[in-house]
């Protein structure tokens, strides 16, 4: 069920009617149906994984109560490695093993040589990697003495699977949600009112941006050959709004339903393309998979402490790490690698946090430095998704030399039409709501009430406008 169509339009308000209206103040039955409804929205993709969201929850609720029982150090730890092996061994079955197996095989089919492991190709279940760290940080919180384990298994089903995070985050930590969903609820008019600006803001960002740019940017990645150097840049700059649209966008969705529900839910994005270094991106891009890393493995490894050569280890492990994360391709990892490399240096100059609150704090406009630091940032940005799109390295390396060419001083083949002002309305907003959580946490609630509402109806007329067969959001396939 995607939140941009007609089945999620009814959903979500017969849901919304149920916990409030027929089981208000009462936590217990309000839990059991966002836990029902959320089981639902899952199977309504594929109802054969349910069984699988089922297992790696009831694994990850025994586990953790396992470690927290266990009378000595020794068999905690054994608990603890029972959960990594079999999360990961799940992970590492229906998301990589058709990878690293082609792979083995093309290398020893290049040394002469056949490979001892089949290749097998499977389905990856819908939200894996989200539900299976989402398992994984309340294990390794009750491990680490942060949590005790949830009592209740309706409770930390939901912290599992609560609908609008279950498919493409963002990526909650027990510490964090299981307190909210062991509370009572109560309707909070002006943060159900937050929410719904919220995911009227991120359905903008979905079906008039990051779908307006899809059909020209799949065109000219299908086919970089094909286009000149300027065309081939545009549809990278496209590709980077695209990809920032699309899932910012569900995330905006996400907490906004959340909210709507008495959750909140953690922060996803940041406006990253107003960063004016690659630390500050990364501190604003998907929020919740850069902290998770940090914590999980990046702080245990060392972090930022030891010599330079562990400092370096550390950070493109991390990075690394984080590229196949979003897919079992090369690309991804050169992706991963490109960005640790950017930061790096920051790092190891110790001017990674450097730009800590966003640029140009009250004022209209950046000043000419933050605006070059700005574009810079972006290029560098937009350089390295090319990599993340592109189905090969080959056909990535391809789109940087035809940008590189003669040809980029051509005029691009593409046509906007209406986008572009959307586009430009897009970015307007965007930077005067920078300062806040999300773009229209406070933007036009100063206006006139006619001149507010006229804004709002103007959204939902784009919506209107450009919605057609609904796109499937790009993280799904993560």
């Amino acid at each position: 069920m995607l939140f941009n169509s007609l089945g999620f339009a009814v959903f979500l308000p017969v849901v919304f009617l149920l916990y409030w209206f027929v089981a208000p103040q009462k936590r217990q039955w309000q839990n059991a149906l966002l836990l029902v409804a959320s089981y639902y929205f899952y199977g309504c993709w594929d109802v054969r994984f349910l069984g699988l969201l089922l297992f790696s929850t009831l694994l990850d609720y025994f586990t953790a109560r396992r470690i927290y029982l266990a009378g000595s150090p020794s068999l905690r730890k054994a608990w603890l490695l029972v959960s990594l092996f079999i999360n990961l061994g799940l992970l590492g079955v229906f998301k990589y093993y058709h990878f690293f197996a082609e792979s083995m095989a093309s290398l020893l089919s290049a040394l002469g040589m056949e490979s001892p492991l089949p290749v097998l190709s499977f389905i990856l279940p819908l939200g894996i990697s989200f539900y299976t760290f989402h398992g994984l940080s309340y294990v390794l919180d009750v491990y680490h003495h942060k949590t005790a384990p949830e009592p209740n298994l309706v409770t930390y089903g939901l912290f599992v699977s609560f609908f609008p995070l279950l498919v493409a985050g963002p990526i909650e930590r027990a510490t964090h949600l299981l307190p909210q969903v062991r509370r009572q609820r109560t309707f909070d008019y002006s943060r159900a009112t937050d929410g719904l600006r919220q995911m009227l803001w991120g359905l903008f960002k979905k079906m008039v941006i990051a779908d307006s740019c899809a059909p020209f940017v799949n065109r000219v990645f299908d086919n970089p050959a094909a286009a000149g150097g300027s065309t081939l840049l545009l549809a990278a700059v496209l590709f980077a709004f695209q990809i920032y649209g699309d899932f910012s966008g569900y995330s905006d969705i996400a907490i906004g339903t959340g909210r709507l529900f008495g959750f909140d839910l953690l922060r996803n994005f940041a406006f990253p393309y107003f960063s004016r270094d690659m630390a500050e991106f990364w501190r604003r891009w998907h929020i919740s998979l850069s902290s998770w890393f940090r914590d999980y493995l990046y702080i245990p490894m060392g972090g930022s402490r030891g010599s330079r050569w562990m400092v370096t280890r550390n950070l493109l492990v991390i990075f690394a790490v984080s590229g196949l994360w979003h897919g079992a391709n090369w690309t991804f990892l050169v992706w991963g690698l490109f960005n640790g490399c950017c930061v790096l240096p920051l790092v190891l100059m110790k001017t990674n946090r450097r730009h800590l609150g966003p640029v140009a704090r009250g004022r209209s406009l950046p000043s000419p430095g933050e605006l070059a630091a700005m574009l810079s940032t972006f290029g560098l940005t937009v350089l390295g998704w090319i990599f993340f799109r592109s189905l090969t390295l080959a056909s990535g390396w391809q789109m940087i030399k035809g940008i590189f060419s003669p040809s980029l001083w051509s005029l691009p083949d593409w046509q906007p039409g209406p986008f572009a002002l959307w586009l430009v309305i897009f970015l307007a907003v965007e930077w005067v709501g920078r300062e806040q959580p999300h773009a229209l946490h406070r933007t036009a609630l100063g206006w006139a009430r006619p001149l507010r509402w006229t804004f709002y109806y103007l959204l939902v007329i784009a919506l209107f406008i450009s919605r057609g067969q609904p796109r499937p959001f790009i993280y799904f396939q993560f």
